[in-house]
């Protein structure tokens, strides 16, 4: 029997002789292959972090700040973030999500084998390198633990990284985690935060096509943005569309209705604009106390005092009362010129424009066209037209003050569509203004205005501001007097007056260069009569009166000069506003208070707010110095705010050369200081007093402040007793008085 061997043809026996051979070259090029692989995997996964971290993974969040109502002012953050749940999503744009991004995303472990070969057979074909055919889970991993740039060594641990969040992580916790850390444009991460700023709505309350629109900003958030490339934006929202018809996600009568519509934005509006003062006044707080990473990062929650509605009103009437005050002065201004500074008309953006304008607000316009008697103005989307009786305050002719290229100050009137508006020209001269309003019974903070305009200058003229305070100071000369024994119905001489000083005579004067004989202390703060102020500065002592200020919250320095009874110390507006509030809280000086509590993003309060309260005068000289200064309002120098029906009580200052204009006053409510000037302490003009520059503002702010409320009324002062005959302050050693005039 022949062996099997021998019943073999020639051929046949040759290939039996080399499939041992190939067997075992196959064998080691697989063993190479395997190895190699585990070598790259190893090399690769060597510094990949530990996926364990996302279990206590938070993201960079935004810090919101809450006025007294639980309404947002404002925000601090480095990126843009509102974190949200994986049901805070909808439906919808949780389908619109996947069917363009991923649409096996529930199905797949990590990773889609087919969408990388064909993205890798696409790329070795045109010769570049690996990407695209990220899964969601792989995206995620990209934007958490690694670089952006496009390699072989990041894909592959980008790969491995997928890999094991699959493995430790639900698909609705890859999504949120994937939704809240996405950077969809114009600063905003996650499609809650981006559902905000786009259409200033949650996500949850989003359409089909918003959604659409939001779910093709991965890709591309730049490319794609509906801010500046609405075209590009609308067909990337239909390529969604289509994508979601083809999974059966929507239907075809609903994919039709939502491709028909226009790309339809409801910008949110930068909340930090409202009060950008008091906004900055709370994040050098916060900064110094926690730090700038917990501030920008940590999703804290400031609960502040601010009250929304009465910023708005304090925006409205200092911006109003500058308008005022420029108009009385004519036309002064030398404008910019985009032309000049080397910016084509078609071309050029102002900062205001940043900003949606609104009726009654202020903002910069661009002269597109100009004639003799009017003058084509652009701001932002809006187009206006200048008439020459909106220039009528000028005495100018439009053709004579603008140009082609001028970048003009104008008031807005009233918006319509499309893009229309009507405005009145207006002027900024430099002159700035400053409003502070503060709650008589908690100290709270209510409104904020440090200047005109916040990205012009950033200075706070409420807070910052070291300026003379005129005769607002006095109230505290007369408190030292009444508190010391004096009676409002006392008399003194107004007559010429000199005061021995170290530096030789010192002889003032009165406002209007005249004397009334023999006053009452109450007439004298009622016309703001700066001899009797004086006299009983000299009589009392200077240091007394500024130890009194000193008693109602005044820091500021106060040398002790006679002149300094009349208002020649430097004093921000926060300390006089804060100190007048403690005549109409019966002589309780209460802290004022930006802040009512701080919570981190859990919830945990860090610090809570409460009044800091203390008796600085009594009740007794309180009333009666309330009683005086009403007497200002009714009859005095500030008698334009006697047809308010409100009780009101305050002072006006004004000092020399008309640099400073102040009113600080108060209802029993709420205590309000306003000021008027030139940061560089020149004249506003003449006769621009407080109770012409100053006052009007106060009362248009304490006009919203008042309306609706009770304003309760001032505690009346005691009765003085019928023994108690009026007397003179001045006596034969009053010190330093000589008998010369002027």
């Amino acid at each position: 029997m022949k062996s099997i061997y021998e019943e073999l043809s020639p051929v046949q026996t040759a290939g039996r002789k080399y499939v041992g051979p190939i067997v075992f070259v196959l064998l080691i090029l697989v063993s190479a292959l395997i190895g190699t692989s585990i070598g790259l995997l190893l090399v690769y996964s060597t510094d990949l972090p530990q996926v364990e971290e996302l279990e206590h993974y938070r993201p960079s969040s935004t810090t919101d700040l809450y006025d007294d109502q639980g309404r947002v002012i404002g925000s601090f953050a480095l990126q843009r973030r509102v974190v949200a749940t994986y049901d805070d999503y909808p439906q919808v744009l949780r389908d619109a999500l996947i069917s363009i991004e991923d649409k096996d995303f529930y199905r797949h472990w990590g990773i889609n084998v087919w969408r990388i070969a064909g993205a890798a057979y696409r790329d070795i074909m045109s010769g570049g390198r690996v990407q695209g055919a990220s899964t969601l889970t792989m995206q995620l991993a990209r934007n958490l633990f690694l670089s952006p740039d496009r390699s072989f060594h990041r894909k592959v641990q980008e790969t491995l990284l997928a890999i094991q969040i699959e493995r430790r992580f639900t698909k609705q916790q890859i999504f949120a985690l994937y939704a809240n850390q996405i950077f969809l444009g114009h600063g905003a991460y996650g499609f809650e935060a981006a559902s905000e700023y786009y259409f200033s709505k949650p996500a949850k309350q989003l359409t089909l096509d918003e959604a659409a629109l939001l779910a093709g900003l991965p890709k591309a958030p730049g490319y794609y943005s509906p801010i500046t490339h609405p075209e590009r934006a609308l067909r990337r929202r239909n390529l969604v569309l289509n994508s979601m018809l083809e999974d059966g996600k929507i239907t075809a009568e609903q994919a039709t209705s939502a491709k028909s519509k226009p790309v339809q934005l409801n910008v949110q509006k930068d909340p930090n604009s409202l009060a950008p003062y008091f906004v900055e006044e709370i994040r050098r707080y916060l900064e110094n106390k926690y730090g700038a990473d917990q501030v920008h990062e940590g999703g804290l929650r400031v609960y502040t005092s601010l009250d929304m509605d009465l910023q708005k009103a304090a925006n409205q009437a200092v911006l109003d009362g500058l308008a005022a005050y420029e108009r009385r002065h004519g036309w002064k201004s030398h404008l910019p010129n985009a032309i000049a500074m080397g910016v084509p008309v078609e071309n050029y953006q102002h900062p205001d424009w940043d900003n949606d304008p609104e009726p009654n607000g202020y903002t910069h316009a661009l002269v597109t066209a100009v004639s003799a008697n009017s003058a084509t103005l652009k701001f932002g989307p809006y187009m206006a037209t200048l008439t020459a009786s909106q220039a009528a305050w000028t005495k100018r002719k439009i053709g004579d003050i603008l140009a082609l290229g001028d970048i003009v100050y104008v008031k807005v009137l009233s918006l319509s569509d499309p893009g229309k508006a009507k405005v009145s020209f207006e002027q900024d001269s430099g002159a700035q203004g400053a409003l502070i309003a503060i709650d008589n019974a908690s100290g709270e903070i209510k409104a904020m205005v440090g200047g005109r305009d916040f990205e012009d200058s950033k200075f706070n003229r409420a807070t910052q501001a070291m300026r003379q305070v005129g005769s607002s100071f006095k109230p505290y000369v007369y408190t030292a007097a009444i508190d010391q024994g004096a009676s409002p119905d006392d008399t003194i001489l107004d007559e010429s007056v000199s005061f021995a000083t170290p530096s030789g005579l010192y002889t003032p004067h009165n406002y209007d260069e005249k004397f009334e004989g023999n006053i009452t202390l109450r007439r004298a703060l009622m016309m703001s009569r700066n001899i009797p102020a004086l006299k009983l500065a000299d009589r009392i002592g200077i240091k007394t009166v500024i130890d009194y200020a000193r008693r109602f919250g005044v820091t500021s320095n106060m040398p002790p000069y006679l002149p300094v009874a009349l208002g020649s110390a430097e004093i921000t507006l926060f300390e006089q506003t804060s100190a007048f509030s403690v005549f109409p809280n019966d002589g309780v000086r209460i802290t004022p208070r930006y802040i009512t509590k701080v919570t981190d993003y859990e919830g945990r309060v860090l610090e809570e707010d409460f009044p800091d309260v203390r008796d600085v005068l009594n009740a007794r000289t309180a009333r009666i110095l309330t009683s005086m200064l009403r007497d200002v309002v009714l009859h005095g120098t500030a008698v334009a705010a006697a047809g308010m029906k409100y009780p009101l009580a305050g002072k006006t200052g004004t000092t020399n050369d008309f640099t400073d204009a102040w009113f600080i006053g108060f209802s029993p409510s709420t205590t309000c200081g306003v000021w008027i000037g030139y940061d560089e302490k020149r004249p506003l003009g003449a006769k621009e007093t407080g109770a012409r520059a100053a006052l009007p503002i106060w009362m248009d702010f304490m006009k919203a402040a008042l309306a609706g409320h009770d304003p309760g009324d001032f505690q009346p002062p005691p009765i003085t007793p019928a023994s108690a005959v009026a007397q003179k302050i001045d006596t034969p050693d009053t010190a330093s008085v000589t008998d010369e005039s002027h």
